[in-house]
């Protein structure tokens, strides 16, 4: 199981310095990978009182494929991941340019997370269509992958259409992986069918049986499909809302023995500053000695920030 940490959207600030410290102490420490969240606007639910989620217009969030970028010329190993990008309110073929671009700059270290959402003031101000997302992302997997993989492509669907056009730059690996996340029946279905791997939400805390049937709908769409189920990957979440640091290991052993093969620690929306969060992930990697080894200039810068 490889473990991760989720970019602090909502709280690291709009310090450039912060974001590159955050980043380059995500690597230093050890971890895989990172997972960032994402959304392009937020909405008023003082005005928009019918819309239920997590984040609201006060809520920051930095766009993935440019932060992805960024933390692509200053890191050397760790892997980039979307978790989840709102797919079908963004045009496909854009998408498809810009994952393949950052998948050149950053060596082939990028999976893709998309998903459907549940913000349809996005989707309106996007121009695109919230009621049939769902379909529509099936349609974009296809063309995505076909964009990532052929030399020339002549794609006619219901809602994408390319005559003899292919994207240069290639991405280096062809296809980029796609996951996807969501935990609704469909989504689920959708996973097991097409899906290189699902993203849990943060909310699948308990891992009982609940969580089981979830896996069983993932297990029986795949072989429905003719894919085999044990290849479908599976990205976790330990939220810092839910467990205490003396829990984190625990928690991450539970995930590996539910079948996980990466999980992230999400430190968001837990009253942190953003150096807490650094100080956080440092925990993590020492909760964790075998995963994730701290490097000594770490530990003191980290030190040093808590004193000051």
């Amino acid at each position: 199981m490889r473990i991760g940490v989720v970019f602090p959207q909502t709280e690291i600030g709009t310090d450039p310095g912060v974001v590159r410290e955050y980043i380059k102490a995500a690597e230093s420490l050890g971890f895989s990978h990172m997972v960032a969240f994402d959304h392009v606007l937020g909405a008023d639910t003082s005005f928009h009182t019918n819309l239920r989620g997590l984040y609201t217009l006060e809520d920051q969030f930095y766009e993935p494929f440019d932060l992805f970028s960024y933390a692509a010329a200053i890191t050397k190993k760790m892997e980039f991941v979307t978790g989840i990008l709102i797919l079908p309110q963004r045009q496909t073929a854009l998408v498809a340019k810009q994952a393949s671009t950052l998948d050149v700059l950053c060596g082939g270290r990028f999976r893709i997370g998309v998903g459907t959402g549940w913000n349809f003031v996005e989707y309106e101000a996007l121009g695109e269509d919230f009621h049939n997302r769902g379909r529509r992302s099936e349609e974009q997997i296809a063309l995505l992958r076909a964009l990532w993989t052929q030399d020339k492509v002549n794609f006619e669907g219901k809602w994408n259409r390319i005559v003899h056009a292919g994207l240069r730059p290639m991405p280096v690996q062809r296809p980029i992986p796609i996951w996807l996340g969501g935990s609704a029946p469909e989504v689920l279905d959708r996973v097991g069918r097409l899906g290189d791997g699902w993203i849990t939400t943060t909310r699948d805390t308990t891992l009982g049986d609940d969580f089981k049937s979830k896996m069983e709908i993932i297990r029986t769409s795949a072989e429905k499909a003719g894919r085999d189920a044990s290849k479908i990957g599976l990205e976790a979440f330990i939220d810092t809302r839910d467990r205490a640091p003396e829990e984190w290991a625990a928690a991450a052993e539970k995930w590996e023995s539910y079948g996980a093969t990466h999980v992230s620690l999400n430190s968001m929306k837990s009253g942190l500053k953003p150096s807490e969060h650094i100080e956080a992930i440092q925990r993590f990697s020492e909760a964790l000695p075998s995963r994730a080894k701290a490097k000594d200039k770490v530990r003191r810068s980290t030190k040093a920030r808590s004193r000051g």
